[in-house]
């Protein structure tokens, strides 16, 4: 049995009908096309399907898609502005905070949240708050540099 759903998807509403056992991270990617955020492991302990829920860093595939109902979701999608790059995107390229680029989108999204709680944490308040997600590429230093870029402005 399917059901409706609207959520306010990177600033527009946008409904669609799922199932109830229908994951978050399914809702966005295969119903709404936003593929910018990405399924990793499908056990919830890589932070690749990270999105902004009113604000906050969920992973979405760890939320059914009718959990959101009626909420604020911002995708990687969503970051940028008027064709801008998030200063968060640009912090990625210009610091080395990707290689290839599988985790960026939960990293940025991650770290969008730490940003709008303390708009200068510690390197190691970012490695905190980055705990949840895994990057097999980089290393993490080019991806704390990145956000620390953006925290010093």
């Amino acid at each position: 049995m399917s059901d409706t759903v609207t959520f306010v998807v990177n600033g527009e509403q946008r409904s669609l009908e799922v199932e109830g056992r229908t994951l978050l991270v399914h809702a966005l990617r295969d119903g709404l096309a936003l593929t910018g955020t990405h399924i990793g492991c499908d056990t919830s302990q890589c932070g690749a399907c990270t999105v902004l829920l009113e604000g906050r860093a969920v992973k979405s595939c760890t939320m059914l898609a009718h959990q959101a109902d009626g909420r604020g979701i911002t995708t990687i999608e969503g970051l940028a502005r008027e064709g801008e790059m998030h200063p968060l995107q640009r912090a990625f390229v210009e610091h080395h905070g990707l290689q290839c680029g599988f985790c960026t989108p939960g990293m940025i999204l991650t770290a969008a949240d730490l940003l709008s709680r303390d708009s200068s944490p510690s390197e190691n308040d970012i490695r905190h708050a980055l705990r949840g997600n895994l990057c097999r590429c980089t290393g993490y230093q080019g991806i704390v540099e990145s956000i620390q870029a953006v925290a010093a402005t």
